[in-house]
């Protein structure tokens, strides 16, 4: 996050952008994970990153069923048709779509009717205090129930520390994720879910 604006000024952040999603199909090619990719809304309508990401996912055909692209919601979402024909493209070849940052500034539970997605990501801001804040837990609650209705998995961020874990486990929320469970690391591993609660775990 440090660089990213710069890189974005400097308009390399394409490339920044190519090279992510070419060293990640490689890595995971040769692992049995499920993957996530973080896309931004420029990043679906650029026409040049929108094709290369289209020709990855024809040349890594097999790989296609482990991978999750999470648009980032907070951004806004202006041009849905585009937006939409991305979707359709990548959930044909298996992949699946999560809505990241929701309940960020500005989240739109229609970006979640239109956009056919398989995860919601609950933002950083309402899960990091939720075992202290009411209001998170009202907000997280609404959010996941929303999610259950029409038949869509909640992802929590920000899960880093084991009152945290239990709270938004007591609120239904299906995947967890945060340092609770294990810091950013080089290389993929399995992480170690906790023993009390087998709650499935998301390591990003």
């Amino acid at each position: 996050f440090e660089f990213l604006e710069v890189a974005k000024k400097s308009r390399i952040y394409p490339f920044i952008t190519k090279i992510m999603i070419s060293k990640s199909f490689d890595i995971y090619s040769k692992l049995d994970y499920e993957f996530s990719i973080n896309l931004s809304v420029y990043d679906i309508l650029n026409e040049d990153i929108s094709s290369f990401i289209k020709f990855k996912l024809l040349e890594y055909k097999d790989l296609s069923k482990h991978v999750v692209f999470e648009i980032l919601e907070s951004e806004g979402i202006d041009n849905y048709d585009k937006i939409k024909d991305f979707i359709s493209f990548a959930k044909f070849l298996g992949c699946k779509i999560a809505i990241d940052d929701f309940g960020s500034g500005y989240s739109n539970f229609s970006h979640v009717l239109r956009l056919n997605v398989d995860y919601i990501k609950i933002d950083s801001s309402m899960i990091k205090n939720i075992d202290k804040d009411e209001n998170s837990q009202i907000i997280t609650r609404t959010i996941v129930n929303f999610a259950k209705e029409l038949g869509l998995k909640t992802i929590s961020d920000y899960v880093h520390n084991e009152d945290v874990f239990n709270m938004v486990y007591d609120l239904g929320v299906d995947y967890s994720q945060g340092y609770y469970f294990g810091e950013p690391v080089s290389h993929p591993r399995i992480a170690e879910k906790p023993e009390e609660r087998k709650i499935p775990v998301s390591i990003i």
